[in-house]
């Protein structure tokens, strides 16, 4: 199954965190970090998403993006997150 945003929203796919450690050697999983930015890379955008006048992001690009924006969906058991173009804060270059 083919996955294609409408208008100014992007689809974007998590990356996986980096495992952090503390200095005395104990892994700090997910839930016990502060809320964050997400990052994750762009798969597909929409049709709008190419408009002269908007920053766009490109496929490919990595983006940083509040952790609770968009919309999660799950397609053959990959998980996307459906973005506006406006939740986009930054992207990694």
């Amino acid at each position: 199954m083919k996955l294609r945003p409408l208008n100014d929203r992007v689809a974007v796919k998590y990356e996986e965190p980096e495992e952090e450690t503390t200095e005395s050697g104990i892994v700090l999983p997910d839930t016990a970090k502060e809320e964050k930015p997400q990052q994750a890379q762009v798969v597909a955008k929409g049709s709008a998403c190419d408009d002269e006048a908007a920053d766009t992001v490109e496929i490919g690009d990595t983006v940083v993006f509040d952790k609770f924006a968009g919309t999660e969906v799950n397609i053959d058991d990959e998980e996307y997150v459906i973005l506006d173009l406006e939740d986009v804060l930054a992207v990694i270059e």
